[in-house]
C-alpha cells in the first residue's frame, strides 16, 4: 500500500487508550472520539494516530479484540470516504496481525516521516526507534514486548481471552508509570538534538501524556499529550501547527495554553 496522502489540514492525536478505564470512563472517551471524527469528516481534515489508540491491543490467529468496535466501525467509513489513517503504534497496541489494516489504517511500526509546504516533519510515538540513527533507544520493556519471539511464545501459552486479561492489567499499571517528569525531560532533550542536528523541522509525539509544545530557533517539538485526560493535539494548517483541545460541548477545537506544562 502507498503512504497516505496527507492534505492539510491535519490533525494529530495520540494515547486514547481506550479500554483501560472502567465502563463509563471508556464509553465517554469513545462517543468523545468519535464525535471528533465526524467533526474531521465534515470538515475535511485528516486525522493521524501517533500510537496507543487502545489501552492494550492483541492480536492472535482468527481472533480480534472486541474493544472499540464502535470506534473502529467510525474509523474504517472515515478512511473510506477520505483515505487511508496514519496509525503509528504505540508501546500499548503494537501486537497487530491486519485486523488495523483491513479496517484502512496504514500502520507503521517506527517512525513517520513527510514533508508539507517546504517542511520536513516527523511523527512518532516516543518510546523509543529501532533505527541507532536516531539515537532515542526504546526502553528493555518495550523491546521485549515489541520482540517476535516474545508474542509468540506468550500467545502459545496464554489462550485469546486469558492473554487480553493479563496484559490489560499490565497496560493499567504501565501507563500509569508514563506520568514521568524524566520522560518529558528526555524528550524535550531529543527533540531539541534531532532538530538542530538534521532537516527536520517539526517533531511530533505522544507518549509521557504532557502536553506541550517547544520552539526552537531550529524547530518546533509539540508533545500530543493525552485524548483520554486532556483532549489535546497538534493541527496544522496552512503552514501553521499548534497544540488544540477538542472542547466536546462546543463541538470544535481551540488553542490549548501549555503555561502550566
Amino acid at each position: 500500500m502507498d503512504s497516505p496522502a496527507l492534505q492539510p489540514p491535519l490533525l494529530f492525536i495520540s494515547d486514547v487508550h481506550l479500554g483501560g478505564f472502567d465502563d463509563t470512563q471508556n464509553a465517554r472517551i469513545e462517543s468523545e472520539l468519535i464525535q471528533l471524527i465526524n467533526y474531521c469528516q465534515r470538515n475535511d481534515i485528516r486525522l493521524a494516530v501517533l500510537g496507543d489508540l487502545f489501552d492494550y491491543w492483541m492480536e492472535y490467529p482468527g481472533f480480534v479484540p472486541k474493544l472499540g468496535k464502535k470506534l473502529l466501525d467510525r474509523f474504517e467509513d472515515f478512511n473510506n470516504q477520505l483515505g487511508p489513517t496514519l496509525y503509528i503504534t504505540g508501546n500499548h497496541d503494537n501486537w497487530t496481525r491486519n485486523h488495523l489494516k483491513d479496517r484502512g489504517f496504514y500502520l507503521i511500526h517506527e517512525q513517520y516521516q513527510f514533508s508539507r509546504d517546504d517542511k520536513k516533519i516527523l511523527t512518532l510515538h516516543g518510546d523509543g526507534l529501532t533505527n541507532p540513527k536516531y539515537q532515542l533507544k526504546r526502553p528493555l520493556m518495550h523491546r521485549i514486548l515489541r520482540s517476535r519471539q516474545f508474542v509468540m511464545l506468550f500467545q502459545t501459552i496464554f489462550p485469546p481471552q486469558m492473554g487480553n486479561t493479563i496484559m490489560k492489567y499490565f497496560s493499567r499499571i504501565t501507563r500509569k508509570m508514563d506520568w514521568d517528569d524524566r520522560k518529558k525531560e528526555q524528550l524535550n532533550n531529543w527533540a531539541r538534538h534531532h532538530l538542530k542536528n538534521s532537516d527536520i523541522e517539526i517533531i511530533l509525539t505522544g507518549h509521557d501524556h504532557i502536553p506541550r509544545q517547544k520552539q526552537f530557533p531550529f524547530g518546533t517539538y509539540i508533545n500530543l499529550g493525552t485524548f483520554y485526560h486532556h483532549r489535546t493535539m497538534a493541527y496544522y494548517n496552512n503552514e501553521d501547527i499548534s497544540l488544540v483541545c477538542w472542547k466536546p460541548q462546543l463541538q470544535t477545537l481551540k488553542h490549548f495554553e501549555t503555561s502550566s506544562y
